[in-house]
């Protein structure tokens, strides 16, 4: 492309290349002109070189502040599998089918773990603030056997997660009640006149935990997470996961993330429970 445009007779550039031949250069192509008299002007030089230097060095401190910044966030703490965690009794013996259930169908009355207790018995599992009730069913009232993913001789001892799935209130604020403990009754499958649930005495949610923990009353509306249990050849109860339809435990993305892992065993506790008849939604 030629730009036929006037030169003034003191173009800087007159003198050296006539302008004609500037001006039909390329677009793109760059020439090295010399200042008038040979002299170069250092101020603009030297005012390029600093402009030059502050660009690379911005670049570089906004690379070394954005790779800062991926530190300030903590990482996020968690474990990548379910463990195999053995169970320990509030006495610190290993917790066994006969601890639980006792050692013949005219112990269950008896049996630590009974519906002639209303103490909670609470275990962490997979994660160190992700405790769990553990329950028998089957004892002198209830006689809930075959539960979905209960061990034991009638298929009645089952783990639910102690934290609703409402607001998250955490055991003792949700407990479990043994039969009749209030006068609230449902109707389910399984039993026409269910008197024995998991309640929140926060905002009043109830879970039947002889069907996954499901909902019974809001205002939650995903059931509790279920622990899987299983058992080796001297009846030592574990926790080795959750079962496949559990949702997270309430305020974890997932329920191996947010804490660190309980392990290889865990000890449970022993709790008094917070009782309250007055709240179930009507």
């Amino acid at each position: 492309m030629s730009l036929d445009l006037p030169c003034p007779g003191d173009c800087p550039v007159g003198r050296a290349v006539p302008c004609p031949s500037l001006l039909d250069a390329p677009v793109g192509y760059v020439r090295r002109l010399a200042a008038v008299d040979g002299e170069v002007d250092e101020t603009k030089r030297n005012l390029l070189k600093l402009a030059a230097v502050a660009g690379v060095l911005g670049v570089g401190a906004g690379a070394v502040a954005g790779g800062a910044l991926q530190y300030v966030q903590p990482p996020v703490v968690g474990i990548g599998s379910y463990p195999r965690t053995q169970l320990f009794d509030v006495d610190g013996a290993p917790l066994t089918l006969d601890r639980v259930q006792g050692t013949a169908a005219k112990d269950y009355a008896d049996a630590e773990y009974s519906d002639a207790t209303s103490d909670l018995f609470l275990f962490n599992y997979p994660l160190r603030n992700e405790p769990n009730f553990l329950l028998n069913l089957y004892p002198s009232v209830t006689k809930a056997s075959n539960v979905p993913y209960a061990i034991g001789d009638n298929g009645s001892i089952v783990a639910f997660s102690a934290i609703c799935q409402h607001l998250g209130c955490p055991a003792p604020a949700i407990s479990y009640y043994p039969p009749n403990t209030c006068s609230r009754k449902f109707s389910t499958r399984s039993f026409p006149t269910l008197s024995f649930y998991i309640h929140c005495s926060c905002h009043g949610s109830t879970y039947d935990v002889t069907n996954g923990a499901a909902n019974l009353t809001g205002p939650a509306v995903l059931p509790l997470p279920q622990v899987v249990l299983d058992t080796d050849a001297n009846g030592n109860i574990y926790a080795t996961g959750m079962t496949p339809g559990s949702p997270p435990v309430n305020g974890h993305l997932n329920t191996l993330q947010g804490d660190y892992g309980v392990g290889t065993s865990s000890q449970l506790a022993k709790e008094s429970p917070v009782i309250l008849c007055s709240n179930f939604p009507s």
